[in-house]
């Protein structure tokens, strides 16, 4: 079965995070992709796609505006069953960020 990832930090903690001094933000994002790339590599064969996202833009109708959320990145996954593919983010790199957090949603298909 294939799961929908997001990948979830509160807004206000990413202002708070760069307020940092640079040099100790990028100290911590070092650490961050190595683990992260670690992580991705032990678990490539059940990780079928992850992209980090941008801002958003909000459509109420007929008006488009700025928004903000909590999403950072999604990935999907294959795993045997919902509990099974939470089961494989326990511990992941992410939760490293202050506030951090993964949501996993089973993927429906023929959605119309």
């Amino acid at each position: 079965m294939k799961f929908f990832v997001t990948y979830q930090m509160p807004h206000t903690g990413l202002d708070e995070w760069m307020k940092l001094p640079e040099e100790e933000r990028k100290a911590q994002e070092n650490q961050m992709k190595s683990d992260w790339d670690a992580w991705m590599a032990a678990h490539k064969d059940v990780v079928t796609d992850t992209a980090g996202v941008g801002k958003p833009k909000r459509i109420l109708g007929d008006t488009v505006e700025d928004a903000r959320n909590d999403l950072m990145m999604y990935s999907f996954v294959e795993a045997e069953s919902l509990e099974a593919a939470a089961e494989i983010f326990k511990g992941h790199p992410h939760f490293g960020i202050p506030g951090g957090s993964i949501e996993v949603m089973k993927v429906n298909a023929n959605v119309s």
